[in-house]
């Protein structure tokens, strides 16, 4: 096992790293911009070390920086979170040149996995089902129009290197595409710096559901169930549950199965996460991401398997703990995002925090970097806080999570816990009455 791990990111997800690193007796190193020097895992961590000035690209993506510091540190290990490097394939090979392991997937399958092109094609090879669309990138207009005639409008036209929803675009019709392929290249271009886009058929009303798998050195491959992730807003996930009111128990095991044979097959190491679209009883594959992800938690509370020490577990060499007949799911759970933004316009909110009361009591979790004083920097995500509910039953779950949100005190800043309040409340979302364009179309109508 290693003796020291290096935290190559800030916020809520260093912190449960650090947690998880210090359960295992393992040694920590907390890097951090100065903007951060007085965040919660820089003061936890066994050792920090400053590796820049705010902007991001001079700090937590500072490939050099970041380095340097685990080797004056002798770390041996890194651990990207999310976000950031976490899945950059030459970042992982540089740590691997440099004899430090990367706590993630090899750089293969994380490049692999990052060309939602290559992705496709690979989940086609390995047996997962896609939504129909074009083969590879579309070249001209002329293969445009005739991609979308053939797979029928509307389509989705996205970004080959994207994410975020940045470098996606929808066409109704076909006096629609062209302008809508143009935009669509033009975000991508801007974004990250490839302006190659594909297509696919838009699905109307589709649900946004995960499967989280793990993966050894050894070949053994688990799934840990499914997650919802369909409450979103411009593309953004703002609350997730597990498992999914849209499924039952054949279903999970059917996607599941289909998940953990194809990554068996494709020798996947350490933390995943296989996407799908479900619409009208059938899965379609959208992306893999090769790291762990922001809603981790709710699996966690509903397998009762602690992902981020498995992570660091399989890194180290180790076999998995459990075999796929050892898991099993309890109750269920439901995670909201916190993010330091207005709840009506969503405008960020940066500022010091005057009053911090986070809600306690069974069942419920709390992942925040947050303290009274501390001043929430205005260069970097607005994601402060994570509550995570857990229950017996859905309803019971809703009821504690509706009481949790009432006594999260977050003061001195505006955050979405109002958003949350209501949300939790309205009738279709009790109902799980829901798919991926249903908050816009409420919020809509809330104003």
């Amino acid at each position: 096992m290693f003796e020291k791990v290096l935290i190559a990111n800030r916020g809520e997800v260093a912190l449960r790293i650090h947690r998880a690193c210090r359960e295992m007796g393992i040694h920590t190193v907390a890097v951090h911009s100065t903007a951060d020097a007085d965040a919660m895992h820089v003061r936890l961590a066994d050792e920090a070390v400053c590796i820049g000035p705010p902007p991001a690209t001079d700090s937590y993506l500072n490939i050099p920086a970041i380095l340097s510091a685990a080797e004056i540190t002798n770390a041996d290990a890194i651990h990207p979170g999310y976000g950031f490097l976490s899945e950059n394939a030459r970042f992982a090979d540089i740590v691997r040149a440099h004899d430090i392991t990367f706590i993630g997937p090899t750089p293969e399958h994380i490049r692999l996995m990052g060309d939602k092109i290559a992705a496709k094609e690979a989940a086609i090879k390995l047996g997962i089902p896609v939504v129909p669309g074009s083969d590879g990138p579309v070249g001209n207009e002329a293969e445009a129009k005739r991609v979308a005639t053939e797979i029928g409008y509307p389509v989705l036209i996205k970004a080959t290197a994207g994410g975020g929803g940045r470098g996606m675009k929808v066409a109704q019709s076909e006096d629609k595409l062209l302008e809508a392929l143009s935009m669509a290249r033009s975000e991508a271009g801007k974004a990250f710096g490839n302006d190659q886009v594909y297509m696919e058929k838009y699905l109307s009303t589709p649900r946004h559901i995960e499967v989280q798998v793990l993966g050894d050195s050894q070949g053994h491959v688990i799934h840990l169930g499914e997650r919802e992730c369909s409450i979103q807003r411009r593309h953004q996930k703002v609350l997730e549950e597990s498992p999914s009111p849209a499924l039952n128990a054949t279903e999970r095991e059917h996607i599941g199965g289909i998940v953990t044979r194809a990554m068996t097959k494709l020798g996947y190491l350490g933390a995943g996460t296989v996407e799908f679209l479900y619409e009208d009883g059938k899965f379609y594959f959208i992306e893999m991401n090769t790291r762990v992800q922001v809603e981790h938690p709710i699996t966690e509370a509903v397998t009762g398997i602690d992902i981020v020490r498995e992570q660091i577990r399989i890194a180290s060499g180790a076999p998995l703990g459990y075999e796929q007949k050892d898991v099993t799911f309890h109750g269920h759970a439901i995670e909201c995002r916190i993010n330091a933004e207005d709840p009506k316009t969503f405008a960020p909110s940066p500022g010091r925090v005057t009053d911090y009361h986070p809600p306690g009591g069974l069942g419920v979790r709390v992942d925040s970097a947050l303290y009274a004083g501390y001043s929430v920097p205005p260069y970097y995500d607005s994601l402060i806080a994570k509550l995570v509910v857990h229950g017996p039953t859905r309803n019971e779950c809703l009821m504690r999570l509706r009481r949790a949100l009432e006594e999260f005190v977050i003061g001195g800043i505006d955050t979405t816990i109002d958003l949350h309040r209501r949300l939790v409340s309205n009738v279709d979302f009790v109902n799980g009455a829901y798919d991926v364009h249903w908050l816009e179309r409420s919020m809509a109508t809330w104003r």
